[in-house]
């Protein structure tokens, strides 16, 4: 069993500080027990169990530090484990941004552990399986799909008296249904720490109903449209903008956030003053561990609120160069939505474009945040509040900053990838050219 209570952990890690003599150690315990299943062509294909547990050590004399991993706790390899960082330590040249560890912290109790998704069995598993391949069979739809669940900790300490442990459950789930005669596509996906919370058969549904509706899909000319992003479309876009609020990259004039010149946008509204975002640890929904890698203290942060950039995130070292204090980088992402179903904002379209999702983005240029991607499984011609008929894919080229100055309207928060983002009616979205893939 690789998951160990927190009394067990401070165990293990006091036994491996016990034999540093650096003038700092900080030791990093985890472990996790997982299993998954994946289907494809309406068959198992593969179904398995994982368990891994690992302790990492970094030791340091002065600003030289050396790392050393281990999957073995008894005494003797734990010794031989803290020894050898030692040993790499003192051959490394020095770090010049290198930190003392922190001291002893304070957390908020931590609500990422739920037992029912640390107890999911295989007999579970195989009947997510099964309610999605049986109607993808009954419709004519070949399916293909992955289900992973995990259970797990993370342990801190060091030589400086910080403690952190935390429990963290999740489930993710996702299909791709295609039509047998290789016209339609349809795609879903679906996360939760609780998997009461994951409707996999609800997404295998959508997912059937999307592939058989974009069969034979129709080209239509490259623009700019009205569209409707689904959370799965956007969600990708809108965190190549979380990570451009750093304070760092911002200073030092390589991102969208620094300003022409000299200076940050720390302050200034970048986007449509209907646009709120924030991380929030505790939050029901989407819950994250209350430290981060650092040891840090993670809390409840407004990043970009009525529009206005209210907060840049601070490494340590950043911060102490800057005389500022330091700000951890967000573990989720929450933006604020409204009241609109999916449903709602089709009917609310005169002419538009509803996106399933996008892939394959690249950058284009950092300094706007221009991006290109494409979109996939499932892109459909809206006309006067219907969907009018399938088309095919596009390419497209677009900032999502343009995209939240051209919003129209937000709909409902949707979990992806572990944060909670709105469907998205924008205008002004611009399609490049035309792509054949389903």
């Amino acid at each position: 069993m690789a998951i160990y209570t927190k009394e067990e952990a401070r165990a293990i890690m006091e036994k491996a500080l016990s034999f540093s003599t650096a003038d700092s150690c900080e030791i990093n315990l985890s472990g996790s027990e997982s299993g998954n299943i994946r289907y494809a062509r309406n068959t198992v294909s593969t179904a398995g169990h994982r368990s891994n547990q690992t302790l990492v050590v970094q030791s340091s004399y002065g600003k030289r530090s050396g790392t050393a991993t281990v999957d073995e706790f008894d005494d003797a390899s734990l010794e031989r484990v803290v020894k050898r960082a030692e040993e790499l330590a003192k051959l490394s040249p020095e770090n010049p941004e290198f930190m003392e560890p922190l001291g002893p912290q304070e957390y908020d109790e931590s609500t990422t552990y739920v037992e029912a998704t640390a107890k999911i069995t295989p007999e579970q598993r195989a009947e997510i399986a099964r309610a999605s391949i049986e109607p993808a069979r009954a419709k004519d739809v070949t399916s293909a799909g992955f289900l992973n669940d995990s259970a797990g900790f993370s342990a801190m300490m060091n030589s400086n008296g910080l403690f952190a442990y935390n429990q963290a459950t999740n489930a993710s789930f996702s299909v791709t249904m295609r039509t047998n005669d290789g016209t339609g596509s349809g795609w879903a996906t679906r996360d939760a720490n609780d998997i009461a919370k994951l409707n996999a058969e609800e997404a295998s549904k959508s997912a059937i109903d999307k592939a058989l509706m974009s069969r034979k899909a129709k080209a239509i000319e490259p623009g700019k449209y009205t569209v409707i992003l689904e959370p799965a479309a956007s969600e990708q876009l809108l965190g190549n903008m979380f990570g451009s609020l750093n304070a760092r990259t911002a200073d030092e004039g390589r991102s969208f956030m620094s300003k022409e010149g000299g200076g940050t946008k720390l302050g200034e509204k970048i986007v449509d003053e209907r646009v709120n975002i924030w991380s929030d640890p505790r939050h029901p929904e989407v819950p994250t561990a209350p430290w981060n890698g650092n040891g840090q203290p993670v809390k409840k942060m407004n990043w970009i609120e009525n529009g206005v950039v209210k907060n840049l995130a601070y490494s340590r070292y950043w911060a102490e160069q800057q005389g500022k204090d330091a700000v951890p980088f967000p573990s989720n992402a929450i933006m604020e939505g409204g009241d609109a179903s999916l449903e709602d904002m089709i009917k609310d379209t005169k002419r538009g474009i509803l996106v399933t999702r996008l892939w394959y983005i690249r950058t284009v240029d950092p300094q706007t945040l221009l991006y290109t991607g494409l979109t996939r499984d499932g892109t459909f011609f809206i006309e006067n509040g219907k969907l009018k008929h399938p088309i095919k894919n596009f390419r497209f080229n677009e900032s999502p900053i343009i995209m939240l100055n051209n919003l129209e309207t937000l709909g409902q928060q949707v979990r992806i990838n572990g944060n909670l983002i709105p469907y998205m009616k924008v205008r002004d979205f611009t399609f490049t050219s035309l792509s054949d893939a389903v």
